[in-house]
């Protein structure tokens, strides 16, 4: 068995790095490519075909900004799950668990309302980093949740 993880220092984000830079890279490639179609696009196309390629291209992009921001924050009061479309918020007394499954693309978080919110900030195909942030904020959860060690 692996000795305690110590708690990190407040404030703390945990994101995951290959996901972001998927994300982005093809965003700006998605952009990138719509534009240079739009100008050499042969004739029959107009204007309007041209800027509804760019819009697409730009819609593209916006969903994989949502897929490269996802992040867990931990700061004093509580953390902050921002996940792809929703971001949730939940004070520290209201934290229970964490859990990481081998095979998991990302830890679940356990609420004392009942709720399991997966955090999409820890990638569960970041193997070693996953563990350590879900160690970590396993830890900040025994020190400052629901769960506190008695």
């Amino acid at each position: 068995m692996s000795e305690p993880v110590k708690p990190p220092s407040l404030p703390v984000t945990w994101r995951p790095r290959r996901g972001r830079i998927v994300a982005y890279g093809f965003a700006a490639l998605v952009v990138l490519g719509a534009i240079v179609m739009a100008v050499f696009i042969a004739d029959p196309f107009k204007l309007p075909d041209r800027i509804g390629l760019v819009v697409f291209g730009c819609l593209v992009a916006f969903v994989l900004h949502l897929l490269g921001r996802v992040r867990v924050e931990a700061d004093e009061e509580g953390i902050t799950i921002v996940n792809a479309i929703r971001t949730h918020r939940y004070t520290w007394p209201e934290v229970l668990d964490v859990t990481l499954l081998v095979g998991d693309p990302w830890p679940r978080i356990d609420f004392s309302d009942g709720r399991t919110i997966g955090a999409m900030g820890i990638q569960g195909s970041e193997k070693a980093r996953a563990r350590q942030a879900t160690a970590e904020l396993e830890a900040l959860i025994h020190e400052r949740g629901e769960a506190r060690d008695v």
